[in-house]
């Protein structure tokens, strides 16, 4: 199955780094020669490839606990913007790569 999400970075090595040490990604394909990654979590599926830098989509990922993950985020020196909250139902939190990609994190609120 194709990347849902493709995102140019300036350094593969520190775009896999980013993806699977600080969001948890786990890495399902790496081509060090023609320099891409492809990285899972949950349902979303993204795709690293390494040259100039394009806006390309956004990555949606589920967290457990919004709030923490963005305390814990920005502990790590991650650019985090403001959590949105949709009352009782979604909580929002758009973060950003090292290269400037969006990724939105959303928990689900609710029973």
């Amino acid at each position: 199955m194709a990347p849902t999400v493709w995102y140019h970075v300036r350094d593969l090595d520190e775009g896999r780094r980013f993806y699977q040490e600080l969001l948890g990604f786990e890495e399902t394909a790496v081509d060090f020669e023609a320099r891409w990654s492809e990285l899972r979590r949950g349902e979303m599926e993204i795709g690293l490839a390494e040259g100039e830098l394009h806006d390309d989509g956004v990555a949606h990922v589920d967290v457990a606990d919004l709030k923490a993950e963005a305390d814990r985020l920005r502990e790590a020196g991650v650019e985090v913007g403001i959590v949105l909250e949709l009352t009782g139902e979604m909580r929002l939190l758009d973060i950003y790569d090292p290269d400037g990609n969006r990724i939105q994190l959303a928990q689900e609120l609710g029973d």
